[in-house]
């Protein structure tokens, strides 16, 4: 099992262990991270649902994320990850949700906002959404790719296993 597919069935058995289901909002990874999760045979108990919003309108219409922000931030900022997990958990059935929002490359990248640059937005019941990013260092698309699937599914992991947790 690679090392994507360990983190991904430690944080179903994570969220089973919590009583608790997950969902998930991608951008720069198109659908990797609910497709590493789905990969395990009996991901359906905890995997409630994946939203994939490349576009800025599917970000508005799917998950909530407000014109006012993607305009002042952009789609790669700290506040539009934070939308974008907070809007996989209201609109799911889910009590963690990972956002993911990126520059993959190889084009796209400014001196703000380089090829590498990822933010990651963390939503659970009963907490504020949480965001941090990664800069990647720019070794490719399929490289920036599988990192931020490796850092989300960690970062969902020690979210569940922080005290304090609430599953719906």
């Amino acid at each position: 099992m690679s090392d994507i597919g360990a983190l991904a069935s430690a944080l179903l058995e994570a969220c089973e262990a919590h009583g608790t289901m997950m969902a998930t909002a991608e951008s720069c990874t198109g659908g990797m991270i609910i497709a590493a999760l789905t990969d395990i045979a009996g991901s359906s108990a905890v995997v409630d649902r994946g939203f994939i919003t490349y576009s800025n309108d599917a970000k508005m219409e799917m998950l909530g994320v407000s014109e006012a922000t993607l305009r002042a931030h952009g789609a790669v900022s700290r506040e539009t990850a934070l939308e974008m997990a907070a809007g996989a958990l209201a609109h799911s059935r889910g009590g963690l949700a990972l956002a993911v929002t990126g520059v993959a490359g190889p084009g796209g990248g400014s001196a703000e906002k380089p090829v590498g640059l990822v933010w990651f937005g963390v939503a659970r019941t009963g907490a504020p959404a949480e965001a941090e990013f990664r800069l990647f260092e720019d070794k490719g698309r399929d490289f920036i790719r599988r990192e931020t699937v490796r850092t989300a599914l960690g970062l969902g992991l020690r979210a569940v296993d922080q005290t304090g947790f609430a599953g719906p």
